[in-house]
């Protein structure tokens, strides 16, 4: 097994069938300033630039669906008393950013729940580091999984299913059952669901956030995001 074989689509995938999943994963999404267009926010969140943070309510039984599916790792304290959702791409920039910062929250807060979702969005470099991470997430643990998702961001360029899965072996996982795994029908299964779930949620920007049932479109910075965590913590809503 070379670590090559790890493709975007399954190698049995026609050309339309390529074209297609790549529309749906990739075609309507863009990576998001720290403050992503604001219109019709329902909640006054600012920055730590000042500028304004696009957010919006999402319906109860959406969010709760996230947490239901496959392909998700949940970190933290798993009874912590606030839960923050991060749909992420491993090839956003503020997606990188918003690593090394969350990281830090997890290891001061010791009631924060952190729930981590996969969310390929930007290319076909995403779909096929995508693909490595969802099969890490099935055959790893949880921590060998947040060790894989820190080395991706601690590094530099893009990640691709190569290089993915380079990491990954680097971990001691094994990379002949991580690029089966990950060339599956049953990952691109996932990996559809997770998109189709962010795109339902109106998560149109990387990284984006749920906290409670409040969509947050974009990285905000540290200082905003640990307010927004810590007035949920207080009193069950993003602004107190």
């Amino acid at each position: 097994m070379v670590l090559t074989s790890i493709h975007p689509i399954n190698r049995g995938t026609n050309v339309r069938k390529v074209v297609g999943i790549s529309l749906v994963l990739c075609g309507i999404f863009a990576a998001a300033s720290p403050a992503a267009r604001a219109q019709g926010s329902q909640f006054p969140l600012k920055g730590d630039d000042g500028s304004p943070v696009a957010n919006h309510r999402v319906a109860a039984d959406l969010a709760s669906e996230t947490e239901r599916q496959p392909g998700i790792v949940i970190l933290g304290n798993g009874d912590g008393d606030v839960t923050l959702v991060e749909f992420y791409d491993l090839n956003c920039p503020y997606c990188r950013l918003a690593a090394a910062d969350i990281g830090e929250m997890l290891r001061s807060d010791p009631q924060l729940r952190l729930v981590l979702v996969p969310y390929p969005v930007l290319g076909i470099a995403s779909i096929g580091a995508g693909r490595v991470e969802l099969a890490v997430a099935k055959l790893g643990t949880p921590e060998q999984f947040y060790d894989f998702h820190r080395r991706v961001f601690a590094q530099r360029g893009t990640t691709d299913g190569p290089r993915a899965l380079e990491i990954a072996r680097s971990l001691g996982l094994d990379p002949k059952g991580l690029a089966t795994l990950g060339d599956s029908d049953q990952v691109t299964h996932t990996m559809k669901n997770l998109v189709n779930l962010g795109n339902s949620l109106g998560l149109v920007a990387t990284p984006s956030f749920i906290v409670g049932n409040v969509a947050i479109l974009g990285y905000p910075g540290p200082h905003a995001l640990q307010t927004i965590v810590a007035a949920a913590g207080n009193c069950s809503k993003v602004v107190c």
